[in-house]
């Protein structure tokens, strides 16, 4: 199992004299923290102050370090303070509003406000659409969740949720030049998100749905769709399904096999199974078979459905299969996981057909271990960034946003969320590709300009453009 490991700053008070420090660090060795840097803060004849930097792998790992380094005795060591890295990234928050234009003089402050702001103003007022041009409603999008389904959390509420908000607005704008901003909804009630949404609607050009609970997330998005001309996408679902399509498009490159006539399971029949479901269905899947936790989902299904799953059951499974993950793996050549940790095993691995293809993305912990079935599976995926082959959102919605914000699009079709698909897999030259190298890195910038080219071309092509970029 990989352990992630995080850095943690301990701030000591050392009595100055030879042996103290050496204490200290073979204190923390033995308690399994691993030394970064060693810093002096300050220092006079009877005491130094240092911040030792050290690499630690649990919360309990860091109080044992703190509990031992005590045991010294305050006279040799003391803790002054603890400090972890991921906590002071996110002091006073990760994202801040800055000004575009500087306002240094009364001239600056007369042509940004009052009295020259008036003359935008009226010309907005007489033609609303210039509000796209004249104002920041053309690069602005809502990031939007009630906390229902925290990203390997859970329902922990939207204000808990805030860290994971700021963390997607601040993509949003490393990755698309889109100026992004959190909203956070204290309902859980659909109509009242429906509602909330349409009401602020025009502070933005488009709204990324986040982390709201299935089914839920389904009526919500459709319903915006349907009331709002703006882009409306719950990453969730088709951000997830865009990445996963393009994986596994290269991946069967790689093992020589189609998407048409391949058989795959997908584990998991929330947001991001069902709407992987119907994206393997658009790019020509035939044979695919969901399962959730009470096992294979099939017409006529009556325990734990609900109307998506109903659904879903019309158009998969068409051999009528009943059972287990287990019994659905037998003979798959796909396995896509969307659903919770350890809920495979190398057995069930070892049940599918030659050269399969195993997209473990349950995060942060995936359905099995890579390293455990490397021998068995060709092609292994997770949704973490220390294994090869991560299958990150990141890669398709700052590009689908900039493409639908730069052509004015009025929605996100299933056309442009295939084209968004297809783009992520083409910034792989087809000789490069290879077992542990079928999904681009997201810090490749090809990626986001071709898929917000794409995405926009997809927007003009199927009528729902306000504006040609390419004219």
């Amino acid at each position: 199992m990989r352990i992630v490991e995080n850095l943690v700053t301990f701030r000591l008070r050392l009595k100055n004299s030879p042996g103290t420090l050496g204490k200290a660090l073979t204190t923390i060795g033995k308690s399994g923290g691993s030394m970064g840097n060693i810093q002096i803060i300050k220092a006079d004849k009877d005491f130094k102050i240092r911040d030792l930097a050290v690499y630690v792998s649990t919360d309990e790992q860091v109080k044992e370090i703190v509990n031992t380094l005590s045991a010294l005795g305050k006279d040799h060591v003391e803790v002054i303070s603890v400090k972890d890295k991921v906590f002071e990234l996110h002091e006073k928050g990760k994202i801040s509003i800055s000004n575009r234009i500087g306002i240094t003089t009364f001239e600056d402050l007369s042509r940004v406000y009052t009295p020259g702001v008036a003359k935008v103003c009226k010309a907005i007022q007489k033609r609303p659409e210039l509000a796209r041009e004249y104002t920041i409603i053309k690069n602005t999008v809502a990031v939007v969740t009630d906390g229902t389904a925290i990203l390997g959390l859970g329902d922990i509420g939207p204000v808990a949720g805030m860290p994971v908000m700021e963390g997607k607005a601040m993509l949003f704008k490393a990755f698309g030049n889109i100026d992004a901003f959190p909203i956070l909804l204290n309902t859980r009630d659909t109509d009242e998100i429906v509602k909330t949404m349409v009401n602020i609607s025009s502070t933005f050009g488009g709204i990324n749905l986040e982390d709201i609970s299935a089914p839920r997330c389904f009526e919500i998005e459709r319903r915006l769709k349907e009331i709002l001309p703006v882009p409306v996408f719950h990453d969730d679902q088709h951000g997830t399904a865009v990445v996963c399509l393009a994986g596994l498009l290269n991946a069967l490159k790689v093992v020589n096999k189609t998407i048409e006539n391949i058989s795959a399971v997908i584990s998991g029949a929330g947001a991001a199974g069902i709407s992987i479901a119907h994206m393997l269905i658009h790019a020509g899947a035939k044979d695919i078979v969901v399962c959730d936790t009470s096992g294979i989902i099939y017409k006529g299904r009556t325990t734990n459905m609900n109307l998506e799953k109903e659904a879903l059951a019309q158009i998969t499974n068409q051999k009528n299969e009943r059972g287990t993950i287990a019994d659905a793996m037998v003979g798959k050549d796909v396995f896509i996981g969307v659903s919770g940790p350890n809920s495979i095993t190398r057995d069930m691995v070892k049940t599918m057909q030659k050269d399969s293809i195993v997209f473990a993305m349950a995060n942060p912990n995936p359905e099995i271990e890579p390293d455990l079935i490397e021998d068995i599976a060709r092609i292994v995926a997770t949704g973490r960034s220390d294994y090869h082959n991560q299958i990150n959102n990141v890669l398709c919605f700052p590009g689908l946003f900039r493409g639908a914000l730069d052509s004015g699009a009025t929605t996100i079709n299933d056309t442009m969320n295939m084209a968004a698909a297809y783009a992520i897999a083409h910034a792989i030259e087809e000789e490069h590709l290879s077992e542990d190298y079928i999904i681009p890195s997201v810090f490749n910038e090809k990626v986001h300009k071709n898929v917000a080219r794409a995405v926009a071309d997809a927007a003009m092509k199927t009528g729902v453009a306000r504006r040609n970029i390419f004219s």
